[in-house]
């Protein structure tokens, strides 16, 4: 049987480690797929021949991505060049040339996945994504294929290595969030702006892409609610630890009465769940089925070969279903394309969750019960509460509490209150509790 030909976008990290992979378990990937994969055209500005494991094996490299996308020998086209443009540009030109698209790019599929997979399924071609979301972890297929018996009732998961590698440091060494930004970025972990991993806007990529996953609902990037861990300070993570928790950046997806959960910020959970162990670099997504009960996939969320990985196993998959009948192929995201459906997303007041609140409080007596007070007339109950010991000249201490679960809306109304008493100095810290309990 000919091989199948594969046109490459990008020779950049997880390019390199594509050729690599491919160059190096060819025989191997042949065994699975039925057919030799050999990627015969590919595009870069700018790469490193000599870092490349199997770049010599490429008979045509240019650096014109649209001859690729162009070439009628290409059957599949490999975007790795990232962003969104001209990335979206070039993988509709390659759907409407009739060609099936594997690409890593969570931005893309987040922001213009509705209109491509639309493109697709009007074509008949594929598009297949399972690297765009923690890298190496199969947590794609295991969405759309391995759990397809279960009512996904919620996801949540640690899908930034960056930002989880820097409040490792933290717990772990005290570093302030400065310093452990500044190891993560000497350590290549981190980008020169570190903007998108530490504002948790990476992170939202790839939830909105689980959220559809898990819930049969359109891609709605710009309705996920986004706070990252820029604010949280070495107190908060020893805080959280006195108290029995760790601080992770988590993506979290819930499917409630009211409407669909999506949402990425810091989070208190309990230190003896799986999911708060996971530390470094690495990534890890918690499932809650119905049938299944909770499932925990694990591994490296980016670099060379992990990420190559999960591209290389989408092009298998693609090669196996070549032939295949369009109609009767796994769908985009899960659900069947005419099944989705528009359930509102909810805005972050409308969320309930429990809360770690941190305050500078004036050390007198009374302050704590102001704030008591203030929180019981909200309807919101304390579950612990500690006030820690005033240095010497010191006129404000901190003043940290655990509450129990409640309407976000709420607590913005309190905090409001506390925040104006003539007692309390600065503003609160708020940090979302989640127990995670399956």
């Amino acid at each position: 049987m000919e091989p199948v030909k594969v046109g490459l976008l990008g020779l950049g990290t997880v390019g390199g480690g594509t050729v690599t992979v491919l160059t190096r378990n060819g025989d191997e990937i042949a065994r699975r797929a039925g057919r030799d994969i050999l990627i015969s055209h590919a595009a870069a500005k700018a790469f490193r021949r000599e870092a490349i494991e199997g770049i010599d094996r490429i008979p045509r490299i240019s650096d014109d991505p649209w001859q690729v996308v162009a070439d009628p020998e290409v059957a599949i086209v490999i975007e790795l060049i990232g962003g969104y443009s001209p990335a979206r540009e070039l993988v509709l030109q390659a759907i409407e040339n009739g060609k099936h698209v594997v690409t890593a790019n969570k931005a893309l599929i987040a922001k213009h996945g509705n209109e491509i997979f639309a493109a697709a399924q009007r074509k008949g071609v594929m598009v297949a994504f399972e690297a765009a979301v923690a890298g190496g972890v199969p947590i794609i297929k295991a969405l759309r294929e391995g759990l397809a018996a279960n009512r996904i009732e919620w996801i949540a998961g640690i899908i930034n290595g960056t930002s989880n590698y820097i409040l490792t440091e933290m717990r772990d060494h005290g570093r302030s969030f400065d310093d452990a930004l500044a190891e993560a970025q000497a350590l290549g972990y981190a980008e020169a702006d570190p903007t998108f991993d530490v504002e948790g806007i990476d992170a939202a990529h790839k939830l909105t892409i689980l959220g559809s996953l898990a819930f049969g609902i359109p891609l709605q990037f710009e309705k996920v609610y986004v706070e990252g861990i820029t604010r949280i300070e070495a107190q908060d993570v020893s805080n959280a630890e006195e108290f029995g928790y760790r601080i992770k950046l988590l993506g979290i997806t819930r499917k409630t009465e009211r409407g669909v959960e999506l949402r990425v910020h810091p989070t208190l959970i309990p230190a003896r769940r799986l999911l708060a162990n996971v530390n470094g670099v690495m990534n890890a997504v918690l499932i809650q089925g119905d049938a299944v009960g909770p499932t925990l996939y694990y591994g490296a969320g980016a670099g060379s070969l992990p990420t190559a990985s999960a591209v290389i196993a989408d092009v298998v998959d693609v090669v196996r279903a070549l032939t295949t009948d369009p109609e009767n192929r796994v769908p985009h995201l899960a659900f069947q394309p005419g099944e989705l459906q528009d359930l509102p997303v909810l805005p972050i007041d409308q969320i309930e969750t429990a809360y770690y609140l941190r305050v500078q409080a004036e050390d007198r007596p009374g302050v704590i019960a102001a704030v008591a007070g203030i929180l019981g007339e909200a309807g919101i109950s304390i579950e612990a509460i500690h006030q820690q010991e005033p240095g010497e000249g010191d006129t404000h201490v901190p003043l940290v509490m655990l509450t129990h679960r409640v309407r976000e809306g709420q607590m913005n109304a309190a905090i409001a209150r506390i925040e104006a008493l003539g007692s309390i100095r600065g503003s609160v810290t708020r940090i979302r509790v989640e127990q995670l309990a399956g």
